[in-house]
């Protein structure tokens, strides 16, 4: 399966607070709001929502295409990211800017607050997806982007009968409900976790019952809880797989979504799907930043079974 992946690539700037927020937010004031956090420690990782989910689909053999906007800043990295097994053909560096940037500090019970910069992605809609080059993907990835690119694209992926499956997640604190609306509908899936879901819920006016009409699949993340599988006349529970050294919790939903996929793209049933996805999460969680981990597929393997079966299908990934 060709799988063509829409949304950002940027760097992440880790922060780490020793305390806790909670303990520094007032309820009663928060319409003023003023504070400033102390932090320990600060690392630039290579991340984007786009990025993190093409190098965990790489892990497990499966070459993406990156569509996505970057920084003159950004060109070692590309090549990086390239030498990993990404198809980085269709990035394109905007001249004079640099590439979107993720500040995010976390505190010691891994609670964050984040800000994005967009620079590079703002030219994101300057893309279009009639624009590619060769066969048409067999899948098109709508993630999180320039606002405007991901309607853009949307449409596009209509327009071209072109299966999309859409994932607003950052964006859905940006987006109003009617345009959630239009990625809903004729989308092949929605993905989001289970906070951003309860959000859409509420923004579009739709329950669960309302968005398994329009869609194939739903999954929702749900952290530490594992992961549910929605289809029209079922429902697949995915728990998390367990892990007592989570480094930095940035990227772990993005790496659910390439273990997904990998699976997905085999025509794999949906639990070793979701259960890959969960492990992806895990190993992503134990390293520091999105894209700071790897493994061997052997080792992968080894340790799915570990916790579940898989009838030896997972095998098909060693021999790439």
């Amino acid at each position: 399966m060709d799988i063509l992946i829409t949304g950002s690539v940027a760097y992440d700037y880790l922060m780490t607070f020793p305390g806790q927020f909670k303990e520094h937010i007032l309820p009663d004031q928060l319409e003023s709001i003023s504070l400033s956090f102390l932090v320990d420690s600060l690392n630039r990782r290579r991340g984007g929502i786009a990025a993190n989910i093409a190098y965990n689909l790489a892990l497990l053999g499966v070459r993406a295409k990156v569509f996505a906007t970057i920084g003159e800043d950004y060109k070692e990295d590309r090549d990086w990211l390239e030498s990993q097994g990404v198809d980085t053909s269709a990035m394109t560096i905007i001249p004079d800017t640099f590439t979107a940037s993720f500040f995010v500090t976390t505190d010691n019970v891994n609670a964050q607050i984040a800000s994005f910069y967009p620079g590079a992605m703002a030219h994101a809609a300057e893309l279009s997806l009639k624009d590619l080059d060769g066969r048409p993907p067999d899948l098109v990835i709508v993630s999180p982007n320039d606002p405007t690119a991901m309607n853009q694209y949307i449409a596009e992926c209509k327009h071209l009968k072109w299966p999309y499956i859409y994932d607003p997640s950052q964006q859905v604190v940006r987006v109003d409900g009617e345009t959630l609306r239009e990625g809903i509908e004729g989308a092949l899936s929605l993905f989001a976790n289970n906070y951003e879901f309860s959000l859409i819920k509420k923004k579009t006016g739709m329950n669960l019952d309302d968005i398994k009409k329009q869609v194939g699949f739903v999954v929702i993340t749900k952290g530490k809880n594992g992961a549910s599988i929605y289809l029209e006349d079922m429902e697949y529970h995915i728990p998390a797989v367990p892990t007592e050294n989570i480094v930095d919790p940035t990227g772990g939903g993005d790496a659910f979504r390439g273990g997904f996929l990998a699976g997905y793209s085999r025509g794999w049933d949906w639990e070793i799907c979701g259960r890959i996805g969960s492990l992806a999460a895990t190993i992503c969680l134990e390293s520091d930043g999105p894209q700071g981990h790897s493994y061997k597929r052997e080792n992968f393997i080894a340790r799915y079974h570990q916790h579940f079966e898989d009838f030896e299908q997972l095998n098909e990934i060693i021999y790439i």
